[in-house]
This record gives structure tokens, C-alpha cells and sequence, in this order.
């Protein structure tokens, strides 16, 4: 014997357990031949193991009475039980009938006010979404089991659900079809011509209708600037994570000019007479290469106001300098702001002040680095930069005499000579006025064994550090 179930979500086709419990397959066949299952809706979905349903109105609504068998004769209109004394049952247990896989499907049961020992079951049915669901042993008496749409149950198990377990936008039994009755009727059943039409109750318990088509964002405009918006703030905690950046909402100054598309010959103090005609300049800085002195083509401009900054924004736009035509923008660096807010972090006045850096509209928030966690910053914007450069220019502050360098090792080489033009870079050369003979040799070396292996292999000890002294 089988029962089709035509849901919102799918087909779900039931075949019933006649010989295991002939009393709750025959509840079940009538109620569905009766149409009192129509429109009703599905509710308690626990994911991964149980769905309830057969309340035609609903457990939350306020007319809703639980439902009722079919030997309780329920109106057809109000689904309410013509003799109440006859609308529950007592339902038939098979000891050998385990929930042990999905699509099980069990009459729901209550102790009876009478005595709690014994279970009664109505009109309302479960079908497990999960398999082992022992919980539901000898509370739940089983009578059937899903034969087709698994599909449907798998709808019904994703669906978005709220605290109670009530999908967000209904499901509900849309029509039943018996596909084979062996049982008589009960006196007094009446079989409706066709499928009734939801009553008023029913209508007034749908929250989002199931029919309803929920638009979809096609703004295209929109979703691409919501896709920006979440790419920038995955960069800058990515900032944050590297201590690159304070916290990841800081935002760039307001009265710094970024300018870039400059000839390499303009310098600091061109760049600042002709952009001081907007207003007073705090700062004017080419950015240059750190080991050859060369221009990158850009640079920071720091006026003292906002005003004058955007000023200049809109006076420079593809002005012409040095025979270059240059391209101006607000700048979008933090590198030196958050440098000065970490310096002032440290500093005893500062801390007085409270807010971070002394700025009381600025809260600190290390998420992911200590106190000391951050990156050691100079007093320039630094974009281009080595370690071993910075170390070697403070070892050279300290004696100014001391020269340092390095020379490319070959990959694999297993000796290098030094040259006299490796003893000085072209600016080193530049500052002390003289240029060195270019072929000399200074010394030869034969290198160890493990960087000759780490060169060839590996790529290591690519580079090697020459430190002489000026005399």
C-alpha cells in the first residue's frame, strides 16, 4: 500500500507497513483520501533527524487543536473532529520497527491524560531525516517508510529554519493521492468531489508563501561594489596580521598628495615651489630607489590643510613638468601616519593623553600582535627597502670611514674576485668625489663548500657583502 505526498518541496512517495501496524496505515490512508493533510504545513525540522507535520492548521496557530484521527470524522472546512471522543487512537508498536534509517516514517504520540503508560497518536506523522535516530524509539510508532524523493527530504533537511524549527518559507502538503486503499471506510466519512481550498485558518498562517518567488540582488553595480568593499577589508586585516597597519579601519590622511609620472630628474625642491602656491607645505618627498639613488617617479606632497590639498588636486591634473605630464591623486598610504601614531604610542606625554597616539578619536586594537608585536618603521614613507641595506647604512653611520657593498655570486660559482669598482656603489662614488679604476683587482675568494652547494642548488647565498674602509 502507498501513499504519494505532493509537498512545495517534491514528491515523497510512502509505502506502508499494513502487517505491522494496520491500525495507524489505515488512520493515515483515510485522513490522505479525505484531503485533511492538504495544505498543511511542515514544522519541528531538526537537520539530520526528524520533520514533523499532519497539524493541518499548524502547532503555532492559535486555532490549531493538534489535529484529530479519522475516526474523530473531521469537518472538512474547520478540520475539526465531529465526535472528539474518537480523536486519538491508541497506535500499534512493532518491537522488531527501529528508526534506523532515513525516511522512516512514525505516527507522533502523547501519554494519555488517562494513564501516562500508555501513547495515543492523532493525525500528526514524522519522517527521519537522519539514519539511527533511536530517540524515537517507542515514542513514535513507525508505520511506513519512504520508498521515492529522497530528493525532497534533502530540500526540506537545508531549509533555512527559525529557533522553533519552522521553515523560514513554508513548506506544505499540497495534495495526497492514495495509490491503493484495502480498508473500508468508517461510518460517516464523507470524500470530498476535490482538493478543498485553504480555509481562512490556514491562509492566515503563512509567513513567506511557498509559491513565493524571493527576488534575488541582480544589481550589478551594487554587488561589485559590496564585492570592493569586502575585498578591501580582507587586505586590510590582512595589513593588520603583518603589523603593516595599527588596526584594519584606519583610513589615510586627508591633506597628503600622491604624484606620480615624474620626470627622474625632477627633485624634492621643484616638486615643493610649484605646488606651494596652493598653501603651506609640511613635507615634499621623491621617493627614491635606496641603493642607487634613482627617482621611482613619484612622490608624497603634505600640505597643512585639507583645503590647500584639494586645491592642488584639482589645479595639477596633467600639468606639465620637466617635459612629463603628471598624474595627482589623494594618497592612500598610512605607512608614515602610522609610524608617528607609534611613535607617539610609546611616548609617556602621549599615553597621558589617552586614545591611541594621543588622538582621542583613535582606540587601539591588537587583535593579533602584542604590545610589541609591530614592525620597526623610519622616518620616510619606505616603499622600496632591504634589511641587509638599512643594517649595512647604520654600520656606516656609526664609522663613516666604512664602506659597504655586495656583489652578485654566480649560481654555482666556486670562487669570485673582487674588482675595485665593487668597492663603491655609483652614489657612494658620487658623494666622495672620486670614481674608482675600474678593473683592478682587490682580492680573490675561493668560496666554502656549502654556499658553492647552496648557490647551485638551492638559490641561497646569492649575494656577496663587501665592507672596506676609506682611507
Amino acid at each position: 500500500m502507498s501513499v504519494l505526498l505532493e509537498t512545495s518541496a517534491g514528491d515523497i512517495t510512502i509505502d506502508l507497513l499494513v502487517k505491522d501496524a494496520p491500525k495507524c496505515c489505515e488512520n493515515f490512508l483515510k485522513l490522505c483520501k479525505i484531503k485533511y493533510y492538504n495544505y498543511s504545513p511542515i514544522y519541528h525540522v531538526q537537520p539530520n533527524f526528524s520533520f514533523q507535520t499532519g497539524d493541518p492548521i499548524g502547532p503555532e496557530a492559535k486555532d490549531s487543536h493538534g489535529g484529530t484521527s479519522v475516526w474523530g470524522l473531521p469537518d472538512g472546512a474547520t478540520k475539526r473532529a465531529s465526535r472528539p471522543d474518537k480523536a486519538a487512537f491508541r497506535p500499534e508498536f512493532a518491537s522488531k520497527r527501529k528508526h534506523a534509517e532515513r525516511g522512516t516514517v512514525s505516527m507522533a504520540t502523547t501519554p494519555s491524560n488517562a494513564n501516562p503508560e500508555e501513547r495515543l497518536a492523532g493525525s500528526q506523522f514524522i519522517i527521519t531525516l537522519g539514519d539511527n535516530i533511536e530517540q524515537l524509539d517507542g515514542k513514535a510508532a513507525i508505520f511506513g517508510e519512504v520508498a521515492e524523493g529522497f530528493d525532497a527530504l534533502e530540500k526540506i533537511n537545508t531549509a533555512f529554519i527559525d529557533h522553533s524549527g519552522r521553515p523560514l518559507q513554508d513548506i506544505r502538503i499540497l495534495h495526497t493521492v492514495v495509490l491503493d486503499d484495502p480498508y473500508d471506510d468508517p461510518p460517516g466519512l464523507v470524500e470530498p468531489p476535490s482538493s478543498p481550498m485553504p480555509s481562512a485558518e490556514q491562509r492566515a498562517t503563512v509567513r513567506i508563501a511557498h509559491d513565493e518567488v524571493l527576488e534575488e540582488q541582480h544589481d550589478v553595480e551594487q554587488m561589485e561594489r559590496l564585492r570592493r568593499e569586502r575585498e578591501a577589508r580582507a587586505q586590510a586585516l590582512t595589513l593588520e596580521l603583518i603589523g603593516d597597519l595599527p588596526f584594519a579601519d584606519v583610513t589615510p590622511p586627508e591633506q597628503i598628495l600622491f604624484v606620480c609620472k615624474l620626470n627622474p630628474v625632477t627633485r624634492d625642491e621643484d616638486l615643493e615651489l610649484i605646488f606651494s602656491r596652493f598653501g603651506k607645505i609640511l613635507s615634499c618627498e621623491v621617493i627614491r630607489d635606496r641603493k642607487t639613488g634613482d627617482s621611482l617617479q613619484y612622490a608624497f606632497i603634505e600640505f597643512a590643510t585639507k583645503e590647500d590639498c584639494e586645491r592642488a588636486y584639482f589645479k595639477m591634473q596633467g600639468v606639465l613638468i620637466d617635459d612629463h605630464r603628471i598624474h595627482v591623486d589623494f594618497s592612500q598610504s598610512v605607512s608614515k601616519l602610522s609610524n608617528d601614531w607609534r611613535s607617539s604610542t610609546n611616548s609617556k606625554t602621549a599615553r597621558s593623553k589617552g586614545g591611541f597616539g594621543g588622538f582621542d578619536s583613535l582606540e587601539k586594537r591588537r587583535q593579533f600582535r602584542g604590545a610589541e608585536g609591530g614592525r620597526e618603521r623610519s622616518d620616510g614613507y619606505n616603499y622600496v627597502f632591504e634589511k641587509g641595506e638599512r643594517r649595512r647604512a647604520a654600520q656606516q653611520d656609526a664609522d663613516p670611514t666604512l664602506l659597504s657593498t655586495s656583489k652578485r655570486i654566480p649560481r654555482g660559482a666556486m670562487a669570485i674576485e673582487v674588482l675595485q669598482r665593487d668597492l663603491l656603489t655609483p652614489t657612494q662614488a658620487a658623494k666622495y668625489d672620486r670614481y674608482p679604476t675600474a678593473d683592478a683587482n682587490v682580492a680573490g675568494l675561493t668560496l666554502p663548500l656549502y654556499v658553492v652547494l647552496g648557490s647551485a642548488l638551492a638559490g641561497r647565498y646569492s649575494e656577496l657583502v663587501i665592507l672596506s674602509k676609506r682611507v
